[in-house]
């Protein structure tokens, strides 16, 4: 398997894998928590690369170049899966709460308002890309709403939290900090009320456990027996991701 250098301005990558006839850019990372290699295909068609503490940078790209029929049917899955449009417009279809709701013009076809399910956002330009002004201000209901449910939820399993942040992440639905600062991804908001509570618990448990050892999944079920429920929907969703 060959590497090659990259000779394009991509972030963060450094490399080329040949997959097929494809070249695909490799960023390799290191992560002092991590106890193995791991590799990942991100959305954007990146490779990434863990390195784990006593790892080395050579061993990251072997790791990769023999997974490489791996990347290969992560890029054909990534290839059918169904691409979010460019531009959000009335009609456009998308996920809130869980449910898929089209956008409309605002009651009675009012100007200057697009009807969300059940929220209605003001619009300066209705012909204009509406999805900056839509996700504000989904944004704004995901800071309201989910950090008094991880507040609740930690309370209820008798942990303590410092902070807790609603954040655009591009890669993650949460993480955790060993100083017990929970963050959120604010697209938390378009998934069901299931799910935003495993992806909480899923965060809280790591106060328990600051790995992903079977020890912390033994915590993860007992506090959410049907977390694999929850993950099977992301696995189905994980184009909410590529925002």
């Amino acid at each position: 398997m060959q590497f090659q250098s990259s000779p394009e301005p991509i972030p963060g990558a450094s490399l080329f894998l040949s997959v097929g006839e494809r070249r695909v850019p490799v960023i390799l990372v290191r992560n002092l928590r991590a106890r193995r290699y791991v590799l990942r295909l991100r959305h954007d068609g990146i490779a990434r690369v863990t390195i784990p503490r006593g790892g080395s940078f050579a061993a990251g790209r072997a790791f990769a170049g023999r997974h490489a029929s791996w990347l290969a049917r992560q890029l054909r899955r990534l290839d059918e899966q169904p691409r979010q449009p460019a531009l959000w417009q009335l009609g456009a279809e998308l996920l809130f709460r869980g449910e898929v709701v089209r956008l409309e013009a605002g009651s009675n076809g009012s100007a200057g308002t697009v009807q969300v399910g059940t929220e209605c956002v003001s619009i300066s330009d209705p012909s204009a890309d509406l999805r900056p002004a839509i996700e504000k201000h989904l944004r704004r209901i995901a800071e309201r709403e989910l950090p008094p449910r991880v507040t609740e939820l930690a309370a209820l399993h008798q942990l303590s939290i410092r902070r807790v942040s609603v954040r655009n992440q591009k890669s993650r639905w949460g993480s955790c900090s060993r100083r017990g600062t929970i963050s959120l991804n604010w697209r938390l908001i378009q998934t069901p009320a299931f799910v935003q509570d495993y992806i909480i618990l899923h965060e809280l448990m790591h106060l328990r456990q600051m790995n992903h050892s079977p020890r912390f999944w033994r915590e993860v079920e007992t506090a959410c027996p049907e977390y694999r429920t929850a993950e099977l929907w992301l696995k189905q969703h994980s184009d909410l991701l590529r925002g």
